[in-house]
Order: C-alpha cells, then sequence, then structure tokens
C-alpha cells in the first residue's frame, strides 16, 4: 500500500467497455451522464478502434468497437449487457434528473445505502450497467 494520501493519486484504472455501436454509447454517454469524450480513434465514422471518455471528478473509461477495430484480444468478446462501472459522483440527484431528462433507463432508483453512499443504476443502449454514487472507498 502506499503511503501517498488518496487525493493526490493519478488515477491508475480505467474500464475499457466495447460496443456494438461505440459512437452511438460515446453520445449517450456525454448526454446522459456528463462524460467528456477526449478521444475517439478514427475520429470520423466506422468502428472505434480506441475512444476515451473522462468523468468530471478524475480518470475516466476506455472504449472501443466490439467488432473491427483495434486489438483483436479485446474487440472479440461479446459486448451487449456484459458490462457494469460504478462512478463516484458529488451530485447524485442532479446527475439523476440529468440523465433522466436525456431518456436513460433508470434500472436501480435513487436512494440512500446503508453504507452511506447515494445513488442510482442506469442501463445504457446496450445494456450495460452504469452505477452513480458518493461512495468513494
Amino acid at each position: 500500500m502506499s503511503d501517498t494520501p488518496v487525493e493526490s493519486r493519478r488515477t491508475a484504472v480505467w474500464p475499457i467497455v466495447h460496443y456494438k455501436d461505440a459512437r452511438a454509447a460515446l453520445r449517450f454517454l456525454a448526454d446522459a451522464f456528463g462524460f467528456e469524450i477526449t478521444e475517439v480513434h478514427p475520429p470520423d465514422e466506422g468502428p472505434v478502434a480506441h475512444a476515451v471518455a473522462r468523468w468530471p471528478l478524475g480518470g475516466g473509461v476506455m472504449f472501443g468497437s466490439a467488432e473491427g477495430a483495434g486489438d483483436p484480444l479485446f474487440t472479440n468478446r461479446p459486448p451487449a449487457g456484459q458490462q457494469s462501472v460504478y462512478v463516484v459522483t458529488d451530485e447524485p440527484d442532479a446527475l439523476h434528473d440529468r440523465a433522466v431528462a436525456a431518456g436513460a433507463e433508470i434500472v436501480r432508483p435513487l436512494r440512500d445505502e446503508d453504507y452511506g453512499s447515494r445513488g442510482f443504476t442506469a442501463a445504457d443502449q446496450e445494456g450495460n450497467l452504469w452505477s452513480f454514487g458518493t461512495y468513494s472507498g
């Protein structure tokens, strides 16, 4: 274990999520949840070999198309509804309202947990689960 305070450490874990339609997924995650899309390769059309969606509180998620682009070790995997990601937020109520307004399917409503977190879970258009809450580890 490191003696470096948590708040001064760099983000060292980056989940990778693959989609049948990675471009639509990136648009959805930006609109519904506020991820900032910082990289998309290739930038214009076709399967996505690599994309990065950064989270405002730090870190982010890497993305790609499930077929036809990037390293076959990662792209030859079933994409739909297989994955779940937990994301820390300081404003779960506002984020929940944003997600609902963007048409996100809320699969676990906004609630307080017995371990002190407040959050919710939404499914993206391909069935992957995105949980957002105040629990930061």
